[in-house]
């Protein structure tokens, strides 16, 4: 995989550590100034649903993490290629259930890696 697939992955994977550490450990405080659209009552109520959802965003960072020290590079494409089309797909999904410009932060970015994937 070329250098520049390798550090758009490690970009993403940074990006859903980043969304992991607001979900799970700073729902209360920088969750308000993330989320705005949510009504600020509602964040301690939901502390445990984001939580959730930052783990599973961990999980993301984690593949997308392991694929860039797989030494097979066959293996190292489709784990790369699995963990950035489940960023793309849940990226797309918040954009078309929550907010347009979830598909700009998130999916973009993922389909960026996939085709710098492909084309390694």
């Amino acid at each position: 995989m070329g250098t520049i697939a390798k550090v758009v992955i490690g970009l993403v994977a940074l990006e859903h550590l980043y969304i992991l550490w607001i979900e799970m450990f700073a729902w209360e405080t920088k969750g308000k100034k993330t989320f705005k659209t949510l009504p600020r009552h509602l964040f301690h109520e939901t502390k445990g649903l984001a939580a959730n959802q930052g783990l599973y965003n961990g999980f993301l960072a984690a593949g997308l993490l392991w694929s860039l020290l797989i030494s097979d590079i066959v293996w190292q494409h489709n784990i790369a290629l699995f963990f950035l089309i489940c960023v793309f797909v849940a990226g797309t999904f918040g954009a078309v259930t929550a907010s347009t410009s979830i598909f700009v932060k998130q999916a973009l970015p993922a389909l960026i890696g996939i085709v710098l994937v492909l084309l390694s």
